[in-house]
């Protein structure tokens, strides 16, 4: 009597269990498809890609990114970002005028589709599922108070290359597609405002 209570002891602790068990398992796979992607997009000489961000306020805005390390450069047909790690510089075709800050973490990930490299090892809660060629993983912040509370990363199984990078900033959703992804070795001068390439814009400090 005492074997078959302790074996439906044992069953029960088990099926507690399992859940727990998967869901760390899970987590685990969701890290690793990120890791992955954080080497690839990480990469020392830089990469470069095609992107089309669809957001609340502005609708869908077109085009090309370049990152290296914490450094990136952004250009659209209205705007050019540049951001050396410390310092960014935001030219405004419309009013030929270039903004210098010195942007938040928020602000960094807003600009920057592939921030999330850096930040998804602690303060996040990862889980993933398979769509068809890709694997999506999702990102949930720990903390309420985070600045991005949810992402979306779509990946390719076999290159480990986002696709899309879907994010919830406040209330509103930012839907970041990414195209024609490619390694280069980029010179460090791309992601620094020469004002000499606009002699005529107005440079106004906000830091």
């Amino acid at each position: 009597m005492k074997h078959i209570l302790f074996s439906l002891f044992a069953a029960v602790v088990a099926l507690l269990l399992a859940p727990t068990a998967q869901a760390q398992n899970n987590a685990t796979q969701a890290r690793a498809i990120l890791d992955k992607t954080a080497k690839v997009v990480g990469r020392s000489g830089g990469v470069s890609a095609s992107f089309t961000m669809n957001a609340p306020s502005t609708g869908s805005i077109s085009g090309k990114i370049s990152v290296k390390g914490n450094k990136f450069y952004a250009s659209t047909p209205q705007t050019t970002v540049w951001f050396n790690g410390k310092t960014q510089w935001t030219y405004m075709k419309k009013n030929n005028e270039v903004n210098v800050s010195t942007p938040t973490a928020a602000q960094q990930q807003m600009m920057n589709p592939y921030t999330f490299i850096n930040v998804y090892k602690s303060g996040y809660k990862l889980s993933t599922k398979p769509s068809g060629a890709n694997n999506e993983v999702h990102m949930v912040a720990a903390n309420k108070n985070h600045s991005i509370q949810e992402m979306y990363i779509t990946v390719n199984k076999k290159t480990s290359v986002p696709s899309q990078i879907k994010m919830k900033h406040g209330n509103k959703w930012y839907t970041i597609s990414v195209r024609d992804f490619s390694a280069k070795n980029l010179p460090n001068s791309l992601f620094t405002f020469n004002s000499k390439d606009y002699p005529s814009a107005e440079v106004i400090d906000l830091r």
